[in-house]
């Protein structure tokens, strides 16, 4: 189980994308399944904060976003200087269509997906998988999870974040059925890390309507790894 209170601000991390994930979340992975040097993917890159963490730790890395405004943010985020020798390159298209990148390219998957609609990142850009609900998203994620596969080189890992969600005040298990379309394009399941969660901007909004229910105070970060 992983919790880190302090969200982190060191570098260009900031918490105004909204739901971007702790600077501490990619750091910790990168770490444990990655070597310097190694390319490391992230295909919902929104304000580039696994690429921060890559060219910090003198990674080289491919970020991808369906939203050309999440591809500028990044741009704007990794404009600072460190002293690594990291390659950083960013593309403005979809994490189910990646052929532009060659087969086995990847050391390191390291991302985190919308879940499912719970926040809209566009008003209707063509494959945001942010505007699919539920069944639609998952459909969606069977692509990305085959085109992991597919550029992900053999015996390395795949880092998944997501969380569980609620639709008329009954649970729907979406990182289950998230982890299983990555079983299913042919990955091993290694590890499933419980994150505790902090910070979240619509907690007060739930304490207010959650007489009924428990609030989902957790994601996962699944592991995966390519046989």
């Amino acid at each position: 189980m992983w919790s880190f209170p302090d969200r982190g601000n060191w570098a260009t991390h900031s918490g105004e994308y909204r739901g971007n994930w702790s600077p501490y979340v990619p750091r910790n992975l990168i770490l444990k399944y990655s070597q310097q040097g190694d390319w490391i993917l992230d295909q919902f890159v929104g304000s580039g904060t696994t690429l921060v963490e890559a060219k910090l730790l003198n990674r080289n890395a491919i970020g991808v976003d369906i939203n050309q405004r999440a591809i500028s943010i990044s741009e704007k985020n990794l404009n600072f200087q460190v002293d690594s020798h990291s390659k950083i390159f960013l593309k403005n298209g979809s994490a189910s269509d990646l052929s532009f990148m060659k087969d086995e390219k990847i050391d390191f998957i390291c991302t985190h997906p919308p879940y499912a609609n719970i926040i809209r990142y566009s008003e209707g850009i063509e494959k945001d998988i942010s505007l699919l609900d539920v069944n639609d998203f998952l459909e969606e994620m069977k692509n990305v999870a085959r085109e992991s596969y597919r550029v992900l080189k053999k015996t390395k890992k795949c880092a998944v974040m997501i969380g569980d969600i609620r639709r008329h005040g009954n649970v729907v298990p979406l990182g289950f059925k998230m982890m299983q379309c990555f079983i299913e394009s042919g990955f091993s399941l290694k590890e499933i890390i419980i994150k505790e969660q902090h910070n979240c901007r619509s907690t007060n909004k739930w304490k207010s309507i959650s007489k009924s229910f428990l609030l989902l105070a957790h994601e996962y970060i699944f592991v995966f790894e390519k046989k």
